[in-house]
């Protein structure tokens, strides 16, 4: 009887991990959905130039600075606070932010190279299906790439502000670089969801992921709008 109530126990378990999951990659993907609206939204209303011209006449390095405040306490708030509408809300606040902040690139790959944009989400959403699938079928643990990824994000944010200080472009091999660190960081949050998460905060586990999705779309959109130059 006890080896019976085990048993039942660990399947009881596995059948929630389960819902957790899906319901972080639902969520993941209304995200998704979520984001590209605001795009479509902002390019059929004009609002996209205006967003353009507005964020190319403030200083990039204070925009970063806001960018990061807000998804800091968007996260933050998704993994800490009981409120579910408070969590949506968190979530909803990332996405419009993520959205705003893409305008400028994605107006510049519009105008000078049309069809890249496709072509990145394309090749983000086929690299981010690849990684969830290997993470969710090899049910491998990749916790340890969450210390590769601290060290490797905080150099990339000195390399970034240096650049917007000191004037100097950082080039192709640094977005590339960054491609993978974000295909790491999309590795690294499958895993997380899959094997440490609390089940309740499917919330926050999709805003993690959707945001390791984003940074690399952006990389992968700044290397096919170079790439057409």
């Amino acid at each position: 009887m006890e080896l019976e109530a085990q048993v039942t126990g660990h399947h009881t378990y596995g059948r929630s991990r389960e819902k957790f999951i899906a319901k972080t990659f639902n969520h993941l993907g209304g995200a998704i959905v979520a984001f590209t609206a605001l795009e479509m939204l902002f390019f059929a209303t004009g609002l996209s130039e205006s967003i353009a011209n507005a964020i190319f006449q403030l200083p990039w390095l204070a925009i970063i600075g806001a960018f990061m405040l807000i998804s800091w306490l968007a996260s933050r708030t998704a993994h800490t606070v009981e409120s579910k509408a408070l969590q949506y809300a968190a979530l909803a606040t990332f996405i419009l932010a993520e959205a705003i902040i893409f305008v400028p690139l994605l107006y510049i790959a519009d105008s000078y190279a049309p069809g890249v944009i496709t072509n990145a989400a394309v090749i983000t959403l086929v690299a981010t299906v690849a990684l969830i699938a290997i993470a969710y079928t090899s049910r491998k643990d990749f916790s340890f790439l969450g210390t590769v990824l601290k060290w490797g994000g905080l150099l990339a944010l000195i390399l970034v502000v240096s650049g917007l200080v000191f004037g100097f472009q950082l080039g192709m091999f640094f977005s590339v670089a960054m491609v993978a660190f974000a295909g790491g960081a999309i590795l690294y949050d499958a895993s997380n969801i899959i094997h440490h998460y609390d089940e309740e905060r499917y919330v926050g586990a999709a805003l993690e992921l959707f945001a390791s999705v984003a940074l690399m779309f952006w990389y992968v959109l700044r290397i096919l709008t170079a790439s057409r130059d």
